[in-house]
């Protein structure tokens, strides 16, 4: 028996609202730049040409922070990185590893 799995994946919106200096909220949106659905798996994509400090790296895990759910949150880099999770749960993986292994969202 063969499987047809449908996946959709579409750019999604976090909308946030934040306090400026002067205490007055502000509303904002946040980008997710992925966010594809395989049967009942989710996943949260965030793409990164490079990310060699650590503001650049917040700037891309910004918008998982104000996603309150389980599903997995991945960070997608040209960089060559060991695939790892962060202290957030966060998933960070190289492109090369992304697309040539089939597996890669396992981990």
């Amino acid at each position: 028996m063969n499987c047809v799995c449908a996946v959709t994946a579409y750019v999604g919106v976090v909308p946030i609202a934040e306090k400026n200096k002067e205490g007055k909220v502000i509303r904002k949106q946040l980008d997710v730049d992925f966010i594809c659905n395989l049967g009942s798996a989710r996943y949260y994509i965030q793409s990164a040409y490079s990310i060699p400090e650590e503001d650049k790296l917040n700037q891309e895990i910004r918008p998982f922070r104000k996603i309150d759910d389980s599903f997995k949150k991945i960070v997608v880099t040209k960089d060559l990185v060991p695939a790892h999770y962060d202290e957030n749960g966060f998933f960070t993986i190289n492109i090369y590893d992304f697309l040539l292994n089939p597996k890669s969202l396992e981990g």
